[in-house]
């Protein structure tokens, strides 16, 4: 399998240089140059497999530069991180509506289900090579603390993470922050989680800096951080045995992008509910064919305040039909005029693959509390966008999953104001409330930011 930049001005690429580069060096992003098919027999002769065992299967024609042994090892290694044996694991809370649970890994949420297998591939790679390298990463709050858990204490690696100040919960704060990782540097960013990103994609966009400082990236712009979120989409279709569809809560578009590859790959999906909070940029496209920023609104969902999507490229990029010269064209538009617009033949084509809500605070709160009430459980609000939002959109006569993508205890001040029960965090986690935060606070400056790096990393 090779991949290829989305901007088509790159040289293709194998898996393994794929996820050492981060991001293609014309500031596209890595697809593959085909879909490999999922069949119904596949599905069958899957059924009785650990999830790992699973993952290979799936993710192997990707991967087909990583030797098996090699693959098999990273995956087992992996996922016996998670505290529940289906790592992934299917309830049914209601007649046709599942939650598909996704935060049993070390962090709480989704992120771990691909952070572990990241991590292990780049540790691979490095020690193949001989090398080291400068991640770099810009979060919301789940990315960074699922890399930091996932890549502390490797010496091949040293850990940037830029979050934004003030604006992700306390207990994803600490989790990036209270390590004492020699190799872990979290930065505040007096700005958005887009400010973040950005800066992120400047860093890449320098050549010079790039290579020096050997950057890679663990945001979902690396293709191995979306690949094995395919896996649960494909594990949930197993289970259920028969076309289903999936309420995905998404900031940057990388969760219901695993999505859309498990259907394009044959994976009997009915729908994907694209639901977003108030910064609703993505349900804004889906509705009017228009892709606008506007300023990011902070919410009780954290991790889904974002306005620049940046995976919603390489959806754009097939929904081009795959020209490079077209999709320049959008994204320069986008940083020259902060919009573009498609034809509405492609609007109506993204409506085919999308349906889509936007869930403001109120509905929110409401869903966390009714869902205490009908279930027993406290959920964390970007679960309950979801679930909210496939409420909105539950036409389709088919099972719908609502992916559970963090555990209460993360947001716990959101699930107290809607329920009156403040989540407990786990046992293993207790004593990271007390310990002492190491982090820098920086200016939303590339300089700055670049400036403190090299400071850092010299002579390493």
């Amino acid at each position: 399998m090779r991949y290829i930049s989305t901007r088509g001005q790159a040289p293709d690429a194998s898996f393994t240089d794929a996820l050492m580069a981060g991001m293609a060096s014309d500031g596209g992003l890595y697809v593959p140059e085909t879909w490999p098919r999922i069949t119904a027999p596949d599905l069958d002769r899957w059924a009785a497999l650990p999830y790992a065992d699973l993952a290979y299967d799936v993710m192997a024609p990707y991967a087909s530069d990583v030797p098996e042994d090699v693959l098999r090892r990273v995956l087992g290694e992996a996922y016996a991180t998670f505290d529940h044996a289906a790592v992934a694991p299917l309830t049914q809370i209601d007649r046709d509506l599942w939650l598909l649970e996704l935060f049993h890994g070390p962090t709480l949420a989704f992120k771990d289900l691909a952070m572990q297998v990241l991590s292990r591939l780049f540790d691979w790679a490095l020690n193949q090579r001989g090398e080291s390298v400068t991640i770099v990463g810009a979060t919301s709050g789940d990315t960074g603390a699922a890399a930091i858990q996932a890549c502390r204490d490797r010496p091949t690696m040293r850990v940037f993470i830029l979050y934004p100040h003030g604006r992700i919960s306390e207990v994803q704060r600490r989790q990036m922050t209270t390590t004492g990782a020699r190799n872990i540097f979290p930065i505040a960013i007096d700005g958005t989680f887009d400010d973040c990103q950005a800066l992120l994609k400047a860093m890449f966009a320098d050549p010079a800096f790039r290579d020096e400082m050997r950057l890679s990236a663990v945001n979902s712009i690396n293709w191995a951080r979306i690949l094995p979120q395919v896996v649960y989409y494909v594990a949930s279709a197993i289970r259920l045995g028969r076309p289903a569809s999936f309420a995905v809560p998404t900031g940057n578009f990388g969760d219901i992008y695993a999505g859309y590859i498990a259907r394009r790959m044959g994976v009997p999906i009915e729908r994907l509910v694209l639901a977003t909070n108030a910064n609703d940029i993505l349900h804004r496209f889906l509705k009017t064919g228009v892709y606008e920023i506007d300023q990011v609104t902070p919410t009780q969902s954290p991790s889904m305040d974002i306005q620049v999507a940046s995976n919603f490229e390489r959806f754009l990029f097939d929904l081009g039909g795959r020209d490079d010269a077209w999709l320049r064209g959008r994204m320069g538009e986008l940083t020259q005029a902060r919009r573009f617009e498609v034809a509405p033949e492609l609007a109506n084509t993204a409506r085919r693959w999308f349906d889509s809500a936007a869930v403001d605070e109120a509905t929110t709160t409401a869903k966390i509390a009714d869902m205490r009430r009908r279930t027993g459980r406290l959920l964390d609000p970007h679960t309950c966008v979801g679930l909210a939002a496939a409420e909105a959109a539950a036409n389709p006569p088919t099972p719908m999953v609502a992916l559970a993508t963090a555990h209460a205890a993360k947001f716990p001040d959101a699930v107290e104001a809607a329920t009156g029960e403040r989540p407990s965090l786990p046992a293993s986690m207790a004593g990271m409330m007390d310990r002492p935060e190491q982090v820098e606070r920086l200016a939303n400056d590339l300089g700055t930011v670049q400036a403190y790096m090299r400071g850092l990393t010299a002579g390493h």
